[in-house]
């Protein structure tokens, strides 16, 4: 026979060992799976690709909105505000100038801009990745020398049947942009008094 001190500590025992299987079963599964080179490359191309379909306007924005899941959107953030979101194919396609704007007047195209994307940090999520990715603006005004930060992506990214897709972009655009590349005249300096 166990003495009363022996049966409380297989007790309290029993008990916690009960109580940590029950949390562990119950406990979603938020380990992710880690991503092997393969995918590291196939994200790198996904946002390359982003680069190419935008400043092109391919396939009358298709090849842009394509790039997402049929859920993902875009969606610009400024001043810690989300804009408007870009979701759905038709909507996708409309943000990069095509579709129904039929790739006429794209201010970026029409100035020779390009998207370059540089310190692309790609993580491992329980939904598939996740990724922050600097832009670059070449070629503004026209100037094919001047290159200016333009803020940075904040991404979801999913494998599918496809490929890897966005299922989520934001991008994150500074709070000021300099008059004379938002098409405005550059002030002046005052007079020395």
């Amino acid at each position: 026979m166990l003495n009363p001190r022996t049966m409380l500590t297989l007790g309290l025992t029993a008990m916690l060992t009960a109580i940590n299987v029950g949390h562990a079963q119950s406990a979603p599964q938020t380990v992710p799976m880690p991503l092997t080179a393969l995918d590291y490359f196939e994200i790198q191309q996904l946002v390359s690709k982003y680069a190419r379909a935008i400043d092109t306007c391919s396939n009358n924005g298709y090849d842009y909105a394509d790039l997402f899941t049929a859920d993902g959107y875009f969606a610009p953030e400024q001043g810690g505000k989300i804009g408007n979101r870009w979701q759905g194919r038709e909507r996708l396609a409309e943000a990069s100038g095509g579709g129904s704007r039929g790739c006429k007047n794209v201010g970026w195209i029409k100035q020779g801009v390009k998207h370059m994307y540089v310190n692309h940090i790609i993580t491992a999520s329980p939904e598939g990745a996740t990724g922050t990715v600097d832009m670059l603006m070449i070629g503004l005004n026209g100037d094919p020398y001047k290159i200016r930060h333009e803020g940075y992506y904040e991404d979801t990214y999913v494998r599918t049947p496809q490929g890897w897709r966005f299922k989520s972009r934001i991008h994150h655009v500074p709070m000021t942009t300099p008059p004379a590349e938002a098409g405005q005249p550059a002030a002046q300096p005052s007079p020395a008094r």
